[in-house]
């Protein structure tokens, strides 16, 4: 079944990386701490609301797959996951959602002040870890991976409500908000290992892809999953007028008739309550869902592909099966 091949990936790499983690959701924690009350409370919140620690686990698990025996990668994929946190607080602020992987949203909960605030204090403590790694090249790559994923959400902004924007925009958008921070936390496991340039290319070109893939998928699920699944509303994304590909490739297949529905939900944000539904049906009519999963499945063999710079073994392994995982989540 689909939901063992997500479950049997994630339990490979975790078990895999297992130690690490540990040590990894220590660091998480204590760096989470403050004497500003409220900071460790929101911060609670999030931990208990769960969360798979898919992108630490890549960089521990690039570490290893690159041959590394010291400890730097532990702080560094604490490093990766603050940055994720901080961008989940600011988006659910941005996007006025009211949940968070099933749970009330941080926002929902103690307020959009002190979700942005809390959001800058994870970021900051993200640059903390990086200094305190001391290495210059890593602070490069992670610091422009935080600033994409800014521009990201920017364009998202931008292009919000416009059908015009084009597939290649779409992809920039997700590129950066997304992908930028995958392949930072795949690259720096060759970083710490000192490896050569081919095999960073190699997993960044591998978390860059696997990214993409994920967030394709993520924009599928929004009209194709259970809540409960998700993690959040289904239809937020059509609610708030998001142009994602499922909605581009619907659009641009639809005749007048139709044209003139997607303009009407989307750019003029006129909704009734059958509109989720109309939209549900006039993707899968024109197979836009399906089209969307294709597309994700050919970033993903990009992804596996890229892990031939390095030998088989148990960690190229696992980050192969979290391709099977980041598609199967759609089956």
């Amino acid at each position: 079944m689909p939901g063992s091949v997500t479950e049997d990936a994630l339990t490979v790499l975790s078990n895999l990386v297992g130690d690490d983690l540990e040590t990894c959701n220590r660091v998480i924690v204590a760096r989470m701490h403050s004497p500003v009350e409220l900071i460790p409370r929101l911060a609670a919140h999030l931990v208990a609301a769960g969360g798979k620690r898919i992108r630490p686990m890549l960089t521990l698990a690039a570490a290893r797959l690159s041959g590394y025996s010291g400890a730097r990668h532990i702080n560094l994929a604490a490093c990766v996951e603050f940055i994720h946190t901080a961008t989940l607080l600011h988006d659910d602020v941005v996007d006025e959602s009211t949940l968070r992987r099933g749970l009330a949203s941080a926002n929902a909960v103690f307020g959009n002040k002190a979700s942005v605030l809390v959001g800058d204090f994870l970021f900051s403590r993200s640059f903390e870890l990086m200094v305190e790694d001391g290495s210059l090249a890593v602070l490069a790559i992670l610091s422009a991976a935080s600033s994409t994923i800014a521009e990201g959400e920017v364009l998202q902004l931008v292009t919000q409500n416009d059908l015009a924007t084009t597939e290649a925009q779409y992809l920039e958008v997700i590129r950066c908000k997304t992908a930028a921070l995958f392949a930072a936390a795949t690259r720096i496991g060759a970083v710490v290992a000192d490896r050569g340039p081919e095999e960073e290319r190699a997993l960044e070109e591998y978390g860059l892809n696997l990214g993409i893939a994920f967030q394709v998928v993520d924009d599928v699920l929004d009209y194709g999953a259970e809540q409960a699944r998700l993690g959040k509303t289904v239809g937020d994304d059509f609610r708030e007028g998001k142009v994602t590909l499922p909605v581009l490739l619907a659009y641009a297949a639809g005749d007048e008739e139709e044209r003139v529905f997607w303009r009407r939900v989307i750019e003029a944000q006129e909704q009734n309550d059958d509109d989720l539904a109309t939209a549900m049906r006039l993707m899968a009519r024109c197979g836009a869902l399906a089209e969307s999963i294709r597309r994700a499945e050919a970033y993903g063999e990009r992804a596996r592909a890229a892990l031939a710079a390095f030998p088989d073994c148990a960690e190229r392994r696992a980050l192969s099966g979290i391709v099977d995982f980041c598609i199967a989540r759609v089956r």
